[in-house]
């Protein structure tokens, strides 16, 4: 199965040399806030790539579909989409006016995975830890994406920390109170991390997000470009709380049904609160690479973004069982099946910025 198609970019990319540099981690009392809490501004990015991209009018309509996130979180909370100068015309046309445009370039939409992630400290000084992105250990052109966060931070005047990791924002899912999760395949692979064990990454990523336990599940290796995100199916809720999106009948012979089952075992075994939703039994995209994650959802000022498959059941489910997990929060489902064609979803496309 693929989830997304493999475009492989071509060329050395570094890993290991970035790897076993002395990079310096975030200093005494950084940590990533919980996603949940109070944000300054939502950051997103505009699609482009001709080499992504090949059909113009998956494009359009892709871009339509970013623009359409973008208009219904802005009516909760500042929206600001990275997007080349060349390209805010465009842009523009499908934007809410409200929406701020900043003129760093960009390839994809996967914002989760190149923007910057911003970390806090106890006296309010806010910084991005530098978490390399090189498009899933280089499957995917990401000349421009690569560059984002280091962008963000000059335009933001940050400090720009090094963690001494390649990887993605959606490869690990974090608590804000100390805990982190992750699959295995996005991190323990030598397309991002060559020669490096689990106990180093793990290091590396307790330091990076400010957190004191991990929480690792084997996940699934080269059978989609992300090597199974975590983000895709189990996000935090709460402190101890986890959301998970499974399906009724699981297959034993797809290697993310029993991914997901594994994952899900692992967390109750750790001793976390574990709510499930349903996948969708039947949706309007029927190909069997399409991912239909009501997980993916995405947290805002007031608001959580959720996206609906065109199943009555599921869908009402999951915007009861959202309502449920972030009670005075406005539910806002969303049709974004463009991106679960391209194997991602609402949370993929988005990064907070916290309010500090």
């Amino acid at each position: 199965m693929r989830r997304r198609e493999v475009l492989l970019s071509g060329g050395s990319i570094g890993l290991y040399g970035l790897f076993r540099s002395s990079a310096v981690l975030a200093g005494q009392g950084f940590f990533v806030p919980p996603e949940e809490g109070r944000h300054k501004r939502t950051f997103m990015q505009w699609p482009v790539s001709p080499s992504v991209y090949g059909d113009p009018v998956f494009l359009e309509v892709t871009q339509q579909t970013i623009a359409d996130i973008a208009n219904a979180i802005v009516e909760f909370e500042p929206v600001t989409m990275l997007v080349s100068s060349e390209d805010q015309r465009t842009a523009r046309a499908k934007l809410s006016g409200k929406v701020e445009l900043w003129d760093i370039p960009t390839d994809d939409l996967w914002c989760r995975d190149s923007g910057p992630i911003f970390v806090v400290n106890d006296a309010g000084r806010l910084a991005i830890i530098h978490i390399q992105f090189n498009g899933w250990g280089g499957r995917q052109a990401s000349k421009r994406d690569n560059q984002i966060a280091a962008r963000v931070a000059e335009r933001l005047g940050l400090e720009l920390i090094p963690s001494g990791l390649y990887g993605e924002g959606g490869g690990v899912e974090h608590e804000g109170h100390g805990l982190l999760m992750a699959h295995e395949s996005s991190w323990v692979n030598d397309n991002r991390n060559p020669g490096a064990s689990r106990d180093d990454i793990e290091a590396r990523l307790l330091k990076a997000y400010g957190a004191k336990r991990m929480i690792w599940s084997e996940g699934v290796w080269d059978q989609d470009i992300t090597d199974y995100h975590i983000d895709s199916l189990a996000r935090f809720t709460g402190q101890g709380r986890v959301l998970m999106n499974l399906p009724d009948r699981p297959d034993m012979d797809d290697p993310f049904h029993v991914g997901a089952l594994d994952t899900h075992d692992t967390l109750v075994a750790e001793g976390l609160s574990v709510d499930v939703i349903p996948e969708p039994n039947s949706r309007r995209v029927r190909s069997i690479d399409f991912v239909a994650s009501y997980a993916n959802y995405y947290v805002c000022n007031g608001a959580v973004m959720v996206a609906e498959f065109g199943d009555p059941e599921t869908d009402h489910l999951a915007q009861e069982t959202l309502a449920h997990h972030f009670p005075g929060r406005e539910i806002v489902a969303l049709k974004v099946d463009p991106l679960g064609e391209l194997g991602g979803g609402i949370h993929c496309a988005t990064q907070q910025m916290p309010a500090v």
